[in-house]
């Protein structure tokens, strides 16, 4: 990827080209659960959802798979997500459950079920390389020196992901159902009051946090690193939560967190362009590997400074009566 032949700028402009590229899963998986959350539910089952998208994304584009065209593999994974999320609404929603054990519970089902179906239908490795998601160039924008290269020459998914960034931000503050979000997350018997069907709206945000997390293991398995291998996700659902907290329910300040958590999931190639050393020796990889999860235990000590700008309904089920 950064061949010795490469000129210092080339290998600068390729690394924050991967940075938002490894940013798209994160992501698409936060600004997903920024709605969950801001409607006053919390889904730790991203983990979970995001690896049967994944799954379910590469199986069917993979020759050891269904062989079809990524677009359909991203639709599979929308579908998957979904029917996740209805699941997730359903359980935490209607019947009320402990958000965080089945949360929880979700994650340990999608590790599961996505096991079994890879060693049961693929039995060995299954790759997407050729039928992924690939780059796409922007005409005119692409030519552009350096902003071009890092900007405007990814793969579409990546496109989508930044997208949705004002997007969201547009949903939540601009529209009625936004408006709505906000209130049951806050107020859930005010909103009650006012007429809004509370449980209808966790239901809409918890389908679609579904959905954009089904996108999220898309994303990862036949965009980013086209190839399926258990628990591919690596923990990136519940950096995705933990993002959320980082942003104070920001889609902005999420798409900020997205790409220091890409950056420090993919430490070792930074390492190696920067030469950081420590007393004249290269950093230990595995001490590397460690910075994404050393930095989500760092922002969830930070997040108890934001604790005023948590949706206060948040993790609290609704019942019609009560205060």
């Amino acid at each position: 990827m950064t061949g010795s032949n490469m000129t210092l700028d080339q290998i600068l402009i390729e690394a924050f080209a991967l940075m938002f590229l490894y940013a798209t899963p994160f992501l698409f998986a936060a600004l997903g659960e920024v709605f969950v959350q801001r409607s006053g539910v919390l889904n730790l089952g991203v983990e979970g959802m995001m690896l049967m998208g994944a799954f379910s994304a590469i199986y069917t584009v993979s020759e050891k798979g269904l062989g079809q065209e990524p677009l359909v593999g991203l639709l599979v994974a929308i579908i998957t997500g979904g029917l996740l999320g209805l699941a997730m609404a359903v359980v935490s929603v209607t019947f009320k459950a402990e958000q965080g054990i089945s949360g929880i519970g979700f994650t340990l089902f999608g590790l599961g079920l996505s096991s079994l179906l890879f060693k049961t239908l693929a039995g060995g490795v299954m790759t997407a390389q050729g039928r992924g998601f690939g780059a796409l160039s922007i005409p005119v924008l692409s030519d552009i020196p350096i902003i071009g290269d890092i900007f405007f020459n990814q793969n579409v998914l990546v496109y989508v992901a930044f997208a949705l960034v004002p997007i969201s931000v547009w949903l939540l503050n601009k529209t009625s159902w936004g408006l709505k979000i906000r209130a049951v997350g806050q107020n859930p018997a005010a909103a009650d009051a006012m007429g809004v069907n509370v449980n209808r709206v966790r239901y809409s945000t918890v389908i679609l946090g579904g959905i954009l997390a089904g996108v999220a293991g898309a994303s990862l398995s036949i965009a980013v690193t086209p190839i399926f291998q258990e628990n591919m996700t690596a923990g990136r659902g519940f950096i995705a939560v933990a993002l959320v907290y980082f942003g104070g329910w920001s889609p902005w300040r999420v798409m900020a967190g997205a790409l220091l958590f890409s950056i420090a999931n993919n430490l070792q190639i930074w390492a190696q362009i920067l030469n950081l050393r420590i007393g004249g020796t290269a950093i230990p990889p595995n001490l590397l590997i460690m910075a994404p999860y050393i930095l989500t235990i760092a922002v969830l000590v930070f997040a108890r400074q934001r604790k005023r700008l948590e949706p206060a309904a948040l993790t609290k089920p609704f019942e019609r009566g009560e205060n």
